[in-house]
């Protein structure tokens, strides 16, 4: 009798998104018998925890990205396309990149997230978040320009504004950006200019809650907040930002409401899911959470749809605790091989299956040259043995071994000289241009 497993069509599995959650199942699902689709907008995977290295001026972009196409070379079973998914049929069991309907067995969606304004969209012609390459390329851009147009400002009132900068968010982007601003303004370009005088900037974390890093531990929160003032940083919690425009930060600190003259703010409080969570919902019928990320089932599906996996930041797992879990790259990465195993487990004709299961490594979070906060559950330690291993942490998870290289060596190199090589400003905007005049202009159009 022939062997119907051998004429069988291999499974075809498309997987939206090259993000951790995408790439870890794609490299989980090398199978002679099933076939892997990746679409992405981009070429290339990029590890976003150090993306705010980028912004200011520690590493470049190539960096801390890997094109997709290197990384899946070996998976012979794996196509790896270039667009973006407008949208999908589940009862045809299609996905839709533009003109083109690519067929599935088994969809996974791991498109994401990006940052959120809290229905105040227009705030972010004023102040970027850190999302993307090109997020941290624009963030370079106003840091240093800020920089640069301080030491041709006569005025002290807007010499004072161009070094001032605010960084809305306690959360780990924005303790890391507020850390990473400070020891440049402080150290590393303290002798560069010749006009103004770095040590004078002031660098401002805004937090609404009680305490920054509010996922962790009260006591590293607390220790987190001293190495920052330590550096010079102001933080100010309990504090709500309520309008940011024409150069200036509304905050609303208890009754109290006052202004912020700021040329350079930078946004790190929020997140929503991407877009293709409501096209989902739609095609679906089933519900999304209020920050638009797809409710899924403990297996990762969602209801009425086994064979549509949703992993990552876009989905809104709370079957563990009752709580969804954080939009974290380890939460990505454990599901993509979750459902990768999944997938070869149900092919291979078992149906008595474990649901997801999240297994908290701990949580870390870096101040500061020698200083980082660390959160294991059997143990919480702080500064200099925690910044060791939070480096360590950071290049076991690159994706290739060159990024790893270049990345350790330029840890290197940056901690003996304090320098930080790839401050570079780029795009044809001329100084200034992105402050208050064109934003009132963009706001006007």
């Amino acid at each position: 009798m022939a062997n119907t497993t051998e004429t069988q069509p291999p499974h075809q599995v498309v997987i939206i998104g090259g993000g951790f959650g995408g790439l870890y199942a794609a490299k989980s699902l090398n199978n002679a018998n099933i076939n892997i689709t990746l679409i992405d907008r981009r070429n290339f995977h990029l590890f976003q925890p150090l993306l705010y290295q980028v912004a200011t001026g520690a590493i470049s972009p190539a960096d801390i990205s890997s094109p997709l196409r290197s990384v899946l070379s070996k998976s012979k079973n794996t196509k790896v396309l270039l667009g973006e998914v407008s949208d999908i049929d589940p009862q045809a069991q299609k996905v839709l990149m533009g003109d083109e309907a690519i067929p599935y067995d088994t969809l996974i969606v791991a498109t994401g997230a990006k940052h959120s304004y809290f229905g105040k969209d227009e705030w972010e012609l004023f102040a970027p978040g850190l999302k993307t390459v090109e997020d941290a390329i624009e963030m370079r851009h106003r840091i240093f320009m800020a920089f640069e147009a301080a030491e041709k400002e006569t005025d002290p009132q807007l010499r004072r504004a161009w070094l001032t900068f605010v960084i809305v968010g306690g959360g780990p982007t924005g303790v890391e950006l507020a850390g990473a601003i400070a020891e440049l303004a402080y150290h590393t370009m303290k002798e560069d200019f010749r006009n103004i005088d770095t040590t004078e900037a002031q660098v401002i974390l805004l937090e609404g809650l009680d305490r920054i890093l509010p996922p962790f531990a009260p006591e590293l929160s607390a220790q987190a907040e001293t190495s920052l003032q330590k550096l010079g940083v102001t933080v100010q919690t309990k504090t709500l930002v309520t309008n940011i425009e024409n150069d200036f930060v509304t905050i609303k600190q208890g009754e109290e409401i006052s202004q912020i003259a700021a040329k350079t703010v930078l946004w790190a409080a929020g997140v929503k899911a991407s877009p293709l969570g409501q096209v989902i919902a739609q095609r679906t019928g089933i519900e999304c959470d209020r920050a638009g990320r797809v409710i899924v089932e403990p297996d990762l599906s969602i209801k009425g749809y086994a064979n549509i996996f949703v992993i990552g930041d876009l989905a809104h797992f709370a079957h563990q605790n009752g709580k969804p879990l954080p939009g974290v790259a380890p939460v990505a990465m454990q599901q993509g091989e979750y459902v990768a195993s999944l997938i070869k487990q149900k092919l291979q004709g078992q149906t008595s299956l474990p649901r997801f299961y999240y297994l908290d490594r701990g949580s870390l979070a870096v101040i500061g040259q020698n200083s980082a906060v660390v959160d294991l559950g059997f143990i919480k330690f702080t500064g200099f043995v925690a910044w060791l291993f939070w480096l360590l942490v950071h290049i076991y998870f690159l994706i290739e071994f060159d990024n790893k290289l270049i990345v350790m060596i330029q840890w290197g190199w940056n901690y003996f000289t304090r320098n930080r090589r790839a401050r570079l400003i780029t795009g044809k905007e001329p100084l200034g241009n992105y402050t208050s005049e064109k934003t009132r202009e963009m706001v006007n159009v």
